[in-house]
């Protein structure tokens, strides 16, 4: 065998297939894109998925790629087979073919011989090749057989195993089909290979490449009208073939990673041969590590974040037991991205982001790892002394909560010393755990506000009312779900001050965006939330430097965007007072949001909102804006404030001191009243004073602006309902809603330039239009009817008889299900007695029904049984009635075919 690069191996495979018609497609994330059921891709057929079930159409048919994937979860879960395994890894490399409706069997094997063959020189001899030996529902693959037979391969060595070893389903609907592998002997002696250790445990055996054939329909197991394939070859694998190795590991693919180990710890190769698993977990596990966080994902508590944890820790402690007493992982990762960065440019491109997160995690164990495993050793010794060899499930848990140990690290560690980790009792210690956190703080929003209600601060000072900006210090940082003392450039983190210019989410309105610089470094805040009461928690990405916990910093606010956010508050102030006044006050707020570029009501309202009624609401708060009133708050008591006619939200909770925010108001003193107008930019609308509008109260902790003038403008951009009696106005202010109406008045000239008429005269001129397009319909429907009824007429001259009995089946043009089933009444009534089948197609859907006349429904007929009969033969299936029945079908080409077959299914009915 040739001995070549596992990058030659990629670049061959890929340059094979794009020689022979296949688009190369660069692989897909690690992140499945569409499939919310995998954790991670964990083939190469997955970022095809939608095409191979017909949900996408491509611009190719022929694909080949080179697809990242990993398999540490579910059915596919190796990450304890890592190490000890010679040929088991969490990241591997997947090579693929695919055919999407063009090509199958025949192409596919011819060319999976000439790559193996010929490119990458496999001595024939030692190959083997499985297919699907049958079963009841579906029949042997013989052609896959007679095809590698054909292509070259040995009668003998062509195998035929089980729908468990070789047929492949996607899911209990959807495509599948039998498999053919191939299997290489790596043993020395061609002599001693045998059949029987194809698909054994027998390490001299090694699958190499699976070529899927995706033949049949798994709901109904019909043969699909556009057959595909799917293949998958492991780069390591083959590469363990071909550089004549007995473990992936002995290959370029990881000698290079492990040797960076060795020199690191300062050992040697014999040192590694005396403990090559953990050696062996770290190459591996260090790419999984460098994949994921290239990627973007990050360590955490749950779902794909925890699986990386676990991965990197496991490679941390890994390390520790051969002798790294400091962190080594990101160097080791400098080693797979200089190895693996010309074929996958991301690693590259986010190296920096990759080895920080990667050594910020791994620190962060290491600091928390020794006193777990004093802690560890102190239960080890317990359980011994009372006789048993179980470690208690709530001394595992105590491991995970305190020192951040997953439980299969306990299990690792527990099984060196011949015990076993109390699984059950594990899990309801962390169930308890849970129910106290919830009991204690029933407040909290999932498990991030039970991090932050597990860290003991001070209440947030809040100064956002008065500045844009504010100096503080760094309380507290939170990432991935872990409480840091700092955090390094390209990290997501949540950071608490002990005094902040930013809004936390809350009320409807979104939390500020702004900027945190620290003596090292900077922080981008895209967000800002309330997890838990008195807490301002800001959550952003570390731009450049780093951040620690007691830093003084300096926050400041998007100020442009928060002015937006206030100019919007305000108006959904307005807005609710005009709604009560107009409509009534049951129409109370339901729901809120308040952003830079929009506000949303939601109020209680039980009919639509009349668009006269909208530019009422509209005409009331542009004056009110017109009228420059001053926006002023106070902290009173709740009922002091309820008693000067506050409105407060249903189902909010309120303190005895609230925050009141107040616009205008008639029951301010005169003398006060008066200077508002002298500040106004126009004098208001009298309605709006007598009706009392100019006068708004509401419980709100909201920022706001100064002055109703600074909302500049109020538009309502649309009405609609959310629920019953839940109605819902969208609207903008200021430059936002001046933008809108110039975009529909814009919209307003071109459509009357386009008709031919000044914009005034727009809307008669479309009515005019429309009533001329009416007119012509009905024309042309009528047209459509007197053309129909004479093809029908003329299909009379198709009837057919059987022993005196009369049947029409007959191909016709019909746009839906409805005009069908006209043709086929008429028809009936036309004959008078016997059978009607009409088939077309509708929406390139093959559609067929049958009509049978009262006096032969009486004489045993059923058009429901001949439909479904029918309906089978286009791989379809309905029925109906015995006078009526319709049904669809799958495959169009089978229409006339089924028409066909009416004459037989009269005659059998009229023998029964």
């Amino acid at each position: 065998m040739n001995t070549v690069s596992s990058a030659d191996i990629r670049q061959t495979y890929l340059k094979f297939f794009e020689a022979r018609g296949h688009t190369i497609v660069p692989s897909a994330s690690l992140i499945p894109g569409n499939d919310p059921t995998l954790l991670f891709t964990n083939s190469g057929m997955v970022q095809f998925k939608d095409s191979f079930l017909g949900l996408e159409q491509r611009a190719y048919q022929r694909a080949v790629t080179a697809q990242k994937c990993m398999r540490v979860s579910g059915k596919h879960n190796d990450l304890e087979e890592v190490g000890p395994s010679p040929r088991h890894q969490t990241f591997f490399e997947m090579l693929g073919n695919f055919s999407f409706g063009d090509y199958f069997k025949r192409e596919a094997i011819s060319m999976a011989w000439e790559l193996l063959t010929q490119e990458f020189a496999l001595p024939v001899e030692r190959l083997w090749f499985t297919v699907f030996a049958g079963n009841q529902r579906v029949p042997a693959d013989d052609e896959a057989a007679q095809l590698w037979i054909a292509a070259g391969a040995d009668p003998s060595r062509v195998l035929r195993f089980g729908e468990k070893d070789n047929f492949w389903v996607m899911g209990d609907t959807g495509p599948c089909g039998p498999c053919s592998e191939i299997t290489v002997y790596l043993g020395d002696d061609l002599s001693k290979m045998r059949a029987a250790g194809v698909n054994s445990d027998d390490p001299d055996y090694v699958e190499i490449w699976n070529n899927v054939f995706m033949q049949f329909d798994r709901a109904t197991m019909q043969p699909l009208p556009r057959p595909s394939v799917d293949t998958g070859m492991g780069l390591e694998r083959m590469a363990m073939v071909l550089q004549g190795v007995r473990s992936n590991y002995d290959t370029d693919v990881f000698l290079p990673i492990i040797e960076r180990t060795i020199a690191l710890l300062g050992s040697d190769v014999a040192h590694y041969q005396a403990h090559f698993a953990p050696y062996r977990a770290v190459a591996d596990h260090s790419r999984a590590v460098a994949f994921l966080i290239a990627d973007g994902v990050l360590p955490g508590n749950t779902g794909r974040s925890y699986v990386l944890r676990r991965i990197l820790r496991r490679a941390a402690y890994q390390g520790r037991t051969i002798g790294f007493e400091r962190p080594f992982l990101a160097e080791v990762i400098e080693t797979v991205i200089a190895q693996m960065g010309l074929a996958y440019p991301e690693l590259r491109q986010r190296q920096q982001f990759i080895l920080e997160a990667t050594d910020a995690e791994e620190r962060q164990f290491l600091r928390t790892l020794t006193g777990g495993i004093t802690r560890l050793g102190a239960v080890i010794g317990q359980v011994r002394a009372s006789g048993s060899a179980v470690i208690p499930g709530e001394d595992a848990f105590t491991l995970k909560d305190t020192y951040g140990f997953p439980l299969d690290l306990t299990q690792k560690i527990a099984a060196e010393q011949g015990l076993a980790v109390d699984e059950g009792g594990y899990t309801q210690a962390m169930a308890e755990q849970r129910a106290r956190s919830r009991a204690a703080t029933q407040f909290k929003r999932g498990a991030e506000a039970e991090v932050w209600a597990e860290i003991d601060l001070p209440a947030t000072t809040f100064e956002g009312y008065q500045h844009y900006a504010a100096s503080g210090r760094v309380l507290a940082l939170v990432c991935g779900g872990d409480s840091v003392s700092q955090a390094v450039a390209g990290q997501p983190v949540q950071l608490v001050l002990d005094r902040t210019p930013f809004y936390a989410e809350s009320g409807g309105q979104v939390g500020d965006t702004g900027v945190i610089d620290a003596p090292g470094g900077r922080v981008l805040v895209r967000d800002t939330q309330r997890p838990v009461p008195g807490l301002i928690v800001h959550y952003g990405t570390v731009e450049h430097g780093l951040i620690g916990v007691n830093d003084m910093v300096d926050a400041r606010v998007d100020a442009a965007r928060r002015r937006e956010i206030m100019r919007n508050h305000t108006a959904t102030h307005l807005l609710h007072r005009a709604l009560h006044d107009l409509l009534g006050e049951h129409a109370t707020q339901a729901g809120s949001l308040v952003a830079p570029e929009r506000l949303r009501f939601d109020f209680t309202h039980n009919r639509q909102v009349t668009p006269e009624q909208q530019r009422e609401l509209e005409r009331r708060i542009n004056a009110w804006v017109r009228a420059d009133t001053a926006v002023e708050w106070e902290v009173t008591d709740y009922q002091a404030a309820l008693d000067r006619g506050a409105m407060a939200l249903f189902g909010e909770k309120y303190g005895d001191r609230v925050r009141m925010v107040t616009v205008g108001c008639a029951e301010q003193e005169p003398r006060a009243r008066d200077q508002e107008l002298e500040h106004a930019s126009s004098p208001p609308d009298p309605q709006l004073l007598t009706a009392g509008v100019m006068c708004s109260r509401e419980l709100c902790g909201g920022t706001h602006v100064a002055r109703t003038g600074e909302i500049g403008f109020f538009r309502i951009v649309s009405e609609s309902s959310v629920a019953g009696g839940v109605r819902r106005i969208e609207a903008l202010t200021g430059v936002g809603a001046e933008a809108w109406v110039d975009a529909q008045a814009t919209t307003l000239r071109d459509l009357a330039g386009r008709l031919g008429v000044p914009p005034a005269g727009a809307l008669d001129r479309l009515d005019a239009l429309l009533g001329e397009l009416k007119q012509r319909q009905g024309e042309l429907e009528a047209l459509r009817a007197q053309s129909a009824r004479g093809a029908l007429e003329s299909m009379l001259g198709q009837v057919q008889h059987h022993n005196g009995l009369a049947y029409l089946a007959a191909r016709v043009e019909a746009p839906d299900a409805t005009h069908l089933r006209e043709m086929g009444d008429w028809l009936r009534d036309k004959i008078g007695s016997g059978v009607v089948v009409l088939g077309a197609l509708v929406g390139e859907k093959p559609q067929i029904l049958a009509v049978v006349t009262p006096d032969l429904v009486k004489r045993g007929l059923h058009a429901g049984t001949m439909v479904k009969a029918l309906a089978q033969l286009m791989g379809g299936g309905g029925g109906g009635r015995p006078d009526m029945a319709q049904a669809g079908g799958r495959d169009a080409g089978k229409l006339d075919e089924a028409l066909a077959q009416v004459g037989r299914l009269v005659a059998e009915q009229i023998t029964k």
